[in-house]
């Protein structure tokens, strides 16, 4: 925004007599022998510029047309331009470096009301101002683009990242900067995230590093009546807040067989635990927990592993932590016992003394990072099977946006998780 200067003579009794005219007069005249431009209260810059939005009663623009306001006249300018709706959602603009015009660069929303502040200033330098509204038709099109915000409200660990679920594909890049620059998140304390297009109908958010312990997560959709393509427009989407808790991070040394818990960076437990025995090896880097169940039957039939054959299991397990949809957990194991703290036995889970199990399942909570190092497994996927968000280095991460130069024509896509027996 332009800000106003005020001035003030340095002669004896100098003074300045403002005259106010009606909106739609000329210029302010200023009396006395200071004479300075600056001193004198914004004029009324109707007669310095032109925009092109309708002028009759009723007449109402198309949201198609970019907004463009234009400085009339020899040696004035436009310093400054505020676009906004009703709803306070701002329109993003370009003005030229010789101030003789803006235009809008985001689309206008359909059915909405603008105010349109501008700022201009005369040859002299004395500042003007006027405001212009401007009404926008509905649009054409009824196909409307809704948007889902994930998780549901609550409290989570500092890994969960925001997800974004689109009822309808979108392919096109420029699209796709459109719908992503209508994504809002914002937290509390701030920080750096940008959206990653994980396929035409989701989008997950994270931020450089993981959340901050006990923030607040506030996400929010501008998209409502913004253009997408000419047969597409933005629909409705609920607002979504969550918090963090402390920052919890379980880290597993497969070579080890130890899994640390630090909270908040401080060394809480350490338990001993068996993974995945060979061809069957837990898969290594950071994963979120998903869901804690206290009691889960697991079948090998389920994972591939038929019945009869000396892998086969049919067992109750408890105190079940959840960090693949794959089938990988992190739970009760009381038949390994005697191999937990220093050899791999099972078949892709974390098993660990029910005990220890029931610690760490009252101690975890969904959104908490389970990290696992040194297996001989393959890597986390990033998408598909839960979430490996993290595995991502940033940027890369920042390649799957939309709204990022170096992004590729096609995003990367999500690998299909790959189902390798898990559990016991």
């Amino acid at each position: 925004m332009s800000t106003n200067v005020f001035s003030r003579g340095t002669g004896a009794g100098v003074g300045c007599t403002l005259l106010v005219v009606a909106l739609g007069a000329g210029l302010t005249a200023c009396g006395g022998s200071d004479g300075n431009p600056l001193a004198a209260n914004p004029y009324d810059a109707a007669d310095q510029i032109t925009f092109n939005g309708p002028t009759g009663a009723g007449k109402k623009a198309d949201p198609d047309k970019p907004l463009e306001i234009t400085a009339e006249g020899s040696g004035g300018r436009i310093t400054d331009v505020t676009a906004v709706d009703s709803a306070g959602r701002y329109v993003s603009g370009e003005l030229a470096a010789d101030g003789s015009r803006w235009h809008s660069t985001s689309p206008l929303a359909a059915g909405a009301h603008y105010t349109i502040r501008v700022s201009t200033e005369d040859g002299d330098g004395a500042p003007g101002r006027k405001v212009l509204t401007l009404d926008t038709s509905k649009p054409k099109a009824q196909k409307r683009l809704n948007v889902s915000f994930g998780p549901e409200a609550g409290t989570y660990g500092v890994g969960e990242p925001i997800t974004a679920t689109l009822d309808q594909p979108v392919r096109d890049k420029a699209q796709r900067a459109v719908v992503e620059r209508a994504l809002k998140v914002e937290s509390t304390p701030a920080v750096t995230g940008s959206w990653y297009w994980v396929d035409d109908k989701q989008l997950h958010y994270r931020p450089q590093d993981y959340w901050p312990a006990g923030a607040t997560v506030e996400v929010h959709s501008n998209l409502e009546d913004i253009k997408i393509s000419d047969r597409l427009w933005g629909g409705t989407a609920k607002p979504l807040t969550i918090t963090t808790g402390d920052r919890i991070v379980a880290l597993t040394d497969a070579a080890t067989h130890q899994l640390t818990v630090f909270k908040n960076d401080e060394k809480i437990k350490q338990i001993p635990v068996t993974t995945g025995k060979p061809g069957f090896d837990t898969r290594n880097g950071v994963k979120v927990v998903l869901a804690k169940q206290y009691f889960v039957r697991m079948k090998s039939s389920t994972v591939g592993i038929a019945e009869g054959t000396s892998d086969s299991y049919d067992l109750p397990v408890y105190y079940a932590t959840r960090v693949t949809w794959s089938g990988e957990f992190v739970h009760a194991a009381p038949w390994s016992v005697g191999s937990q703290g220093y050899a791999n036995v099972s078949h892709g889970c974390t098993g660990m003394s029910t005990a220890n199990a029931k610690w760490f399942f009252d101690n975890i909570h969904e959104g908490d990072l389970v990290q696992v190092v040194n297996s001989k497994g393959q890597p986390m996927e990033p998408f598909a099977n839960g979430f490996g968000d993290w595995n991502l280095p940033w940027q890369k991460w920042l390649q799957g946006s939309a709204l990022t130069s170096t992004a590729p024509d096609a995003t990367p896509q999500s690998n299909e998780a790959r189902l390798r027996p898990q559990s016991l």
